[in-house]
């Protein structure tokens, strides 16, 4: 008994030191994850991504480049490309008005076997709030879902892409 105590104080530390890990240009768990950076365009108007994030999301590389053009002033739409990955395809939809992002919704997430589900139920809503806080694709992957999280901002990029043109 006297042993295993300071070996689960230890092992406690541990985990709780790399739960708070994070570093700049790698994202924890995405190994197989593909190696081209994602560059993303933040609407005009949009506030700058927050700087504080939780422990359980890794951090996505970050773009500078923003646009310039004034926004609209109508409320548009926008289907995002398919994206596919090994568990299944991923489209959003974003709403975009005065040129704020007003809304995004997983148009079509992986639910082809149940642990895809779980993961698709769990990390929709994380993604959305992301992308509805950052105003932009710049968001933070999410740790255990980076297949899932990547082709959801390749998704969004697109549907940005689209109403920019």
């Amino acid at each position: 008994m006297r042993r295993a105590v300071p070996a689960v104080i230890a092992t406690v530390g541990g985990l709780a030191l790399l739960a708070n890990f994070h570093t700049g240009s790698t994202k924890p768990g995405a190994l197989a994850a593909p190696t081209s950076s994602t560059t993303s365009t933040t609407v005009a108007g949009a506030s700058p991504p927050p700087t504080g994030t939780p422990a359980t999301r890794a951090t996505s590389p970050k773009s500078t480049a923003t646009t310039t053009t004034p926004a609209p002033s109508a409320t548009r739409h926008v289907d995002g490309s398919v994206v596919g990955t090994q568990y299944g395809d991923v489209e959003v939809a974003v709403t975009v008005a005065n040129g704020r992002i007003t809304d995004v919704q997983a148009v079509e997430l992986p639910f082809d076997h149940s642990r895809s589900a779980e993961i698709s139920d769990q990390v929709a809503p994380m993604l959305r709030d992301e992308a509805l806080q950052a105003q932009s694709a710049q968001i933070d992957l999410i740790s255990g879902a980076t297949y899932t999280s990547d082709a959801y901002v390749q998704s969004l990029q697109s549907a940005l892409d689209q109403l920019r043109s």
